[in-house]
């Protein structure tokens, strides 16, 4: 059953077993969801980077072009990774601040409007770049 109680330890001389209470059941699995959301941080960073070394460094090869244009959206694509590691080690700290303070942290638009907008210029750009040098 996924809501039974969890065997935080037992006695074995009196064969009882004490249960983890509800509430600190509730923080575990939060702070646990807290942790993947952290972990998926790590992979879209890790995405951007691979893109990075793809447009900067393997494009401009396959596609025998002229290699700066290339090399500078794939810094971006970089600078992206390493915006995507920052935000997301910030959200993770404040989600679990918050959390233990008993309240909720939803996340800024302001933080999903730049990253939006980065994705989409980042997007159209490569998009653009292939299409005018291809």
């Amino acid at each position: 059953m996924l809501n039974a109680p969890i065997a935080e330890n037992a006695d074995p001389s009196t064969e009882q077993v004490t249960t983890v209470p509800a509430e600190l059941q509730q923080v575990r699995r939060t702070s646990l969801a807290a942790e993947r959301t952290w972990l998926a941080w790590w992979r879209t960073a890790l995405t951007a980077s691979a893109g990075a070394l793809g447009v900067g460094r393997l494009a401009p090869e396959l596609l025998d072009v002229a290699p700066w244009p290339y090399i500078v959206l794939g810094t971006c694509y970089g600078l992206l990774a390493v915006g995507l590691l920052v935000a997301g080690a910030a959200r993770q700290r404040e989600v679990e601040r918050v959390h233990l303070e008993g309240g909720h942290a939803p996340l800024p638009f302001a933080l999903v409007a730049v990253f939006t907008g980065g994705g989409i210029l980042l997007a159209v750009t490569t998009v653009v770049l292939v299409i005018v040098q291809g």
